[in-house]
């Protein structure tokens, strides 16, 4: 005996109104930036204190810093005598001091001798090397002196604003 096929009751036909899927739900970041576009706001402000310093970053900091002044040095005053010497200013110094002192002394008078490139970068080296240990040194010890006056004091307010 064969099953008699299942009674498939019929559809009803569309009425007119078709039901269209509701939009996801906006998300707290998209309500919060929605908010934001809406009514803007004055910038926060929040008032902080620096209340100490890590001399460890402070001379870390200061002696690269140091360094690069250094080579900027050496490097001006090696193009500042380059161009005196583009400019014949010796020779114009030399004339000078023979005209001036007069005699045979002076004929073999050059002042290169005395204040030559070579002395003068020399010195500026040094000048450079004395410089990055004492303005690491100082820096460190401001950061040491700074962290104490902080202990104190309470140390320095500061007022940061956000910007709109």
């Amino acid at each position: 005996m064969v099953a008699p096929p299942p009674v498939v009751a019929p559809t009803p036909a569309p009425t007119g109104k078709v039901r269209e899927p509701k939009p996801p739900k906006p998300t707290r970041a998209e309500k919060a930036a929605q908010r934001a576009a809406a009514a803007p706001r004055p910038g926060r402000r929040a008032r902080l204190r620096l209340t100490r310093i890590d001399p460890w970053s402070i001379m870390k900091t200061s002696f690269l810093l140091s360094i690069a002044l250094g080579i900027v040095i050496v490097v001006s005053v090696l193009m500042v005598w380059t161009v005196l010497g583009a400019a014949d200013v010796w020779s114009s110094i030399n004339q000078t001091v023979r005209d001036v002192v007069g005699g045979q002394d002076t004929s073999t008078f050059d002042i290169e001798d005395y204040l030559g490139t070579r002395r003068v970068v020399g010195f500026t080296m040094i000048v450079a090397a004395v410089d990055v240990v004492l303005v690491t040194a100082i820096c460190t010890l401001g950061a040491f002196l700074y962290n104490m006056s902080a202990s104190l004091l309470g140390g320095v307010e500061v007022t940061l604003a956000e910007d709109n």
